[in-house]
Formats: structure tokens, C-alpha cells, sequence
């Protein structure tokens, strides 16, 4: 079967042409810094995702770590984030001195929970970052309603979920697209991602024009004017060629999104009388994007299954094994919000089956066939 997680390779060889035309007319002219690319696709992503600005960094984590710094955010300011999400979130929380405030997950959606946020809220609180966790909405209409409430700032951290949307109208537009919501909303490129380049980039979302300048000023050292630096920023670039490539797969994403759609539908329907497992559930205010394909396993058999599949040449991931608060470096510097029972017990059960662009029904049928011959 030759089955992937994440088939990068035959993902190019149907794209080759436009790819390897779009860099060599980067190569070229010898832009490969803030060359001419790298405004347009800027724009082009602007576009798709009907941001105002689109400001483009070196990776999704310096695209966190610039937004805060955007928000001018004092030492031992405190940041809810979900327990249940990859470490980068509340890295660059703790990096800037901030203090990351954890709370629960929604069982179902793996998504922060709402109904925690207010109970974590102090007069030191001054942003939520609610991550769109595996490639759907977190319920930004609750969480945008108590940032109004309590005047707090929202950074989306949209890693996983780009071309996502909000069903409905939420903040005076119809059908919102993740990333778009909040003050901020950030994204990763990071090969593997649904809009993935070949190396690492990353970028920022704002309707606020202020807002935009001021992360585009951070991200290039603190200038507007070279070598007049109006305030400290960082290096964080988008590398032309990477945004070459971009440029060509952004046309091709909602195709991809389709692909992912496909795949998810297939698991959903061919796994669905598996009683081992529990499949992800999309929430009703929200499409799915599927970065990820996560199920839970009852019973304590999620290692016991991912090695019966890996005996069966079929890859399998845990996203995440460790909440947060159980991860060595922020058991004591985290401030923890109840008791995270769901966060605690996703990461016992979570399992990631293959999803990507190229999975061939022929695969779907194998990986399927194989965990029900597990559970018999």
C-alpha cells in the first residue's frame, strides 16, 4: 500500500510544473528576500481568507510569539490557552515573560471550551488564544463575546485549520474564515500543513490596518524606514521561494480541502460500527478542514492499536501525549484552571490515522479493514 501520514511527495509530482516554474522565476532574479513574490502572494492570501492584511514571518510560531508582542503586553500578563494543543502556543507565551493560563478542551471537538474561559479570568488577563485544533473552528462566537465582555484581546492560533469557516454571521460578516475572527489569527506553512511550503513559513491575519503595520514592523526588526527601528522587534521572514510555492498551492486548496473531506467522509462512514473507537465529531457551527483524522480509543487499547496497524505498514500518530500542564517545563510556571480531566484524558486516547491530499480509496479501504479486524 505504501500508505503515509502525509504523502508530500505525490502531492508535488501533480503540481510539479507550476511549482518548479513559479521558483525558477525566483531564481531567476535572484529576490530571494522580500522579493516581488512575496507582496503578491501576501495579497493572494489576504484574498482567500478575506483578511484585510495578510502579513507573512518565517513560521507559525514567530507568527504567535510577533502577534503578542503586537498587542504590547506587560511581564506577567496572563494568556488562557487550551491544555490540550502543541507546545508552541504557550511556549511563546512563557518566551515574552507572560504567564500562560490553562484551561480545559471540549470533549468532542478537542477545541477550548467556552464555558472554562470565564472561570480563568483575573484582572491580570489580558488575551485568549484559542487554537482551531485538527482543522475546525474553536466556538469563536462565545469565546469573541466574552473577550468583549472582560476587554480582551483574541489571537487565533489557525495552525491547522486554514480555509475553515464560521457558519453564519459572526462580527458583521457572513461566513468567516478561521484566522479572520479574532484581533489576530496566525498560521503555519510548515510543510505538512494543509497550505504547506517546502521549508518552514508562516503568517499573520488582521482587519485593522494600525494592527497589520505594527506586526509587519516587528517582524522586520522594528522598522518602517530601513535602519530606523521605532520599536524592538525580530528577524521573520517568508523566504520568496517558499512564497513562490505557496502562491501556486493556495490555487489549489480548496481542492485539497475537498481531498481531506473525502477522506474524513470514507473513515466516517466505513468505521462508524466500530464500537472500540470514537470518531471526531464536527461542531454545527463550523466546516472541517481535516488537518487531522483523530479518533479516540476506548478502553486503554490506543497503543496496543497503533501497533497493530504499524505491524500492518499503516502509520499512525498521537497528537498530543502530554497535556501541557504535565509537560516538564510548564508544571510550575503554568497556572492551571480545574482539573483538565478532558485534556488529561484526550491524551490517553487520541490516535491519528493517515489523512492527506493523496489517499487513494484503496488505502482508505486497508486502513479501515485493519481496525476492525483489530476489534474482532
Amino acid at each position: 500500500m505504501n500508505i503515509k501520514m502525509v504523502d508530500l511527495v505525490g502531492q508535488y509530482l501533480k503540481i510539479k510544473d507550476e511549482v518548479d516554474a513559479a521558483m525558477q522565476s525566483v531564481i531567476n532574479t535572484a529576490q530571494f528576500i522580500n522579493g516581488a513574490k512575496c507582496k503578491e502572494f501576501s495579497a493572494n492570501l489576504a484574498n482567500y481568507t478575506g483578511a484585510e492584511h495578510a502579513v507573512t514571518c518565517a513560521n507559525g510560531t514567530d507568527a504567535l510569539q510577533i502577534s503578542l508582542m503586537a498587542l504590547g503586553l506587560q511581564r506577567g500578563d496572563e494568556v488562557i490557552v487550551p491544555a490540550f494543543t502543541y507546545v508552541a502556543t504557550a511556549e511563546v507565551i512563557a518566551l515574552l515573560g507572560l504567564v500562560p493560563v490553562l484551561v480545559d478542551v471540549d470533549w468532542a471537538t478537542f477545541n477550548i471550551d467556552p464555558s472554562k474561559i470565564e472561570d480563568a479570568i483575573t484582572p491580570h488577563t489580558k488575551a485568549i488564544v484559542p487554537v482551531h485544533l485538527f482543522g475546525q473552528c474553536a466556538d469563536m462566537g462565545r469565546i469573541m463575546e466574552i473577550a468583549k465582555k472582560h476587554n480582551l484581546y483574541v489571537v487565533e492560533d489557525n495552525a491547522q485549520a486554514i480555509g475553515a469557516q464560521w457558519k453564519g454571521m459572526l462580527g458583521g460578516r457572513e461566513n468567516p474564515k478561521s484566522g479572520t475572527i479574532g484581533h489576530i489569527g496566525c498560521t503555519s506553512f510548515f510543510p505538512s500543513k494543509n497550505l504547506g511550503c517546502f521549508g518552514d513559513g508562516g503568517a499573520m491575519f488582521a482587519n485593522d490596518e494600525v494592527l497589520a503595520q505594527k506586526l509587519h514592523c516587528i517582524a522586520n526588526h522594528g522598522q518602517k524606514v530601513k535602519y530606523h527601528h521605532s520599536i524592538i522587534g525580530c528577524n521573520s521572514r517568508l523566504d520568496t521561494l517558499q512564497a513562490a510555492v505557496l502562491d501556486v498551492k493556495l490555487q489549489h486548496l480548496d481542492e485539497y480541502i475537498a481531498s481531506r473531506q473525502a477522506a474524513a467522509a470514507y473513515y466516517l462512514q466505513e468505521l462508524a460500527s466500530v464500537e472500540g473507537i470514537e470518531l471526531p465529531v464536527t461542531a454545527d457551527y463550523t466546516t472541517h478542514v481535516y488537518h487531522q483524522f483523530t479518533i479516540k480509543v476506548r478502553d486503554g487499547k490506543r497503543d496496543a492499536l497503533k501497533e497493530f496497524l504499524a505491524g500492518r505498514d499503516i502509520p499512525s500518530m498521537i497528537y498530543y501525549p502530554l497535556p501541557l500542564h504535565h509537560q516538564e517545563a510548564y508544571r510550575d510556571m503554568a497556572v492551571v484552571v480545574g482539573g483538565l480531566e478532558n485534556s488529561v484524558e484526550l491524551s490517553g486516547r487520541v490516535l491519528s490515522l493517515p489523512m492527506h491530499t493523496e489517499l487513494t480509496e484503496e488505502q482508505l479501504h486497508y486502513i479501515c479493514r485493519a481496525i476492525k479486524a483489530f476489534y474482532r
